[in-house]
């Protein structure tokens, strides 16, 4: 087997990453393009790929029931949104701030 590229979908289990690899190939009835997608699980010994990130796999031994790739690198890292943090004004009017009587 050869290496493959593909983009992180799932990084919810420990050192362990799901891999969605595109593929095209011409199909000779229909005269066209098909694209199909093939998920691979991966080995990523430090936990460092995040969802969206592009990587790139090796073949490897059988690690699991499901996992025989490892990570080899990290192509490209993928832009995570932080939203900003919304400033409160300093005399909101709220009836704790009221002074008691």
């Amino acid at each position: 087997m050869k290496s493959v590229v593909g983009m992180v979908v799932s990084n919810k289990m420990q050192k362990s990453v799901v891999v969605a690899v595109d593929r095209l190939f011409h199909h000779k009835i229909y005269n066209r393009y098909v694209k199909r997608t093939s998920k691979f699980m991966a080995h990523d010994e430090k936990d460092q790929c995040n969802i969206g990130d592009r990587v790139k796999l090796d073949p490897s031994r059988p690690l699991s029931k499901n996992k025989r790739w490892i990570v080899s690198e990290i192509l490209k890292k993928a832009r995570i949104y932080v939203p900003p943090a919304k400033e409160r004004p300093a005399n909101s009017g709220s009836k704790s701030e009221l002074p008691s009587s």
